[in-house]
């Protein structure tokens, strides 16, 4: 068991840490009754028991990575992605027993860009939570504003993805095969099937060319030089791929290391995959 970055930091400063298996553990909950806290600050974190989060005098808040009320859920920057949204966001806002639904205390907007992946989008908002929460305490410090009720008729959801929803579907355009690698790069990672042995695909550019009429989707054009895929009336021209056991490589290292054969199929999943897995 290690420490995390923040218990590391918070033992060295020489602050309480309480670590429990649960939020709703007895001695959680006596803990913080005991140290009459003024605010509770969740950042990825599990849900919190109403006695707990209506424990301190200013309530509890949460900082989420979306522009509530869409992209309510645990993936918000995945799906942001995903959508090809090119705009997404930080909003702090109170708790309430329904997840990511309390009244907004701020919201600042980011662009998305368009080499962004899970990654990248992911860390330049990790980076902006720090200055964005100091200011929200700010504002809740002040007393001088009023949360803002959420609209629940702009919901969207964003659930955590799962192995099954990660299996990438060609028989969409490329531009909405390309959303769905980067929203999941590098976790979980977009996967999909070839020969029999599952392989990730971190990385791919929608490809000039496109496929000749009737051509299966997954399907593998005739390029020597470049590994290209068929989508819907489009292709995609994998830049980072991972075959099953190995690290990750080029789509020029996959051709000559696998040697597809034009015409061979991404995302058949064999009766052997299917025992293996």
């Amino acid at each position: 068991m290690h420490p995390t970055a923040v218990c590391a930091k918070a033992a060295e400063l020489n602050l309480t840490v309480i670590r429990t298996q649960s939020p709703k553990d007895e001695g959680l909950y006596n803990a913080l009754r005991e140290l009459a806290p003024d605010l509770i600050v969740v950042v990825a974190y599990k849900i919190l028991p109403p006695r707990i989060y209506k424990l301190p005098r200013l309530g509890a808040i949460n900082i989420h990575a979306s522009l509530l009320p869409k992209y309510r859920g645990a993936a918000p920057i995945n799906w942001a992605l995903i959508n090809g949204d090119t705009e997404t966001g930080l909003t702090s806002f109170r708790l309430k027993k329904t997840v990511d639904t309390g009244d907004i205390i701020l919201q600042r907007r980011y662009p998305v860009f368009d080499n962004d992946n899970f990654d990248s989008l992911y860390e330049r908002l990790s980076e902006e939570s720090g200055p964005f929460l100091l200011e929200t305490l700010d504002r809740l410090e002040s007393g001088v504003f009023r949360p803002i009720p959420q609209d629940d008729a702009l919901a969207t959801p964003a659930p955590r993805i799962t192995a099954e929803d990660a299996l990438i579907d060609f028989g969409f355009p490329a531009d909405n095969v390309r959303n769905f690698i980067r929203g999941l790069s590098t976790v979980p990672g977009a996967c999909t099937w070839f020969r029999g042995t599952k392989v990730k695909i971190l990385a791919c550019n929608v490809a000039e060319s496109t496929p000749p009429h009737g051509t299966r989707p997954g399907s593998v054009l005739d390029d020597r030089k470049r590994l290209v895929i068929a989508c819907a009336g489009s292709a995609i021209e994998v830049t980072s791929i991972v075959p099953e056991g190995k690290r990750a490589m080029d789509g020029a290292s996959f051709l000559n290391g696998f040697r597809p054969e034009p015409g061979e199929v991404f995302g058949e999943r064999t009766a052997t995959a299917e025992r293996k897995h």
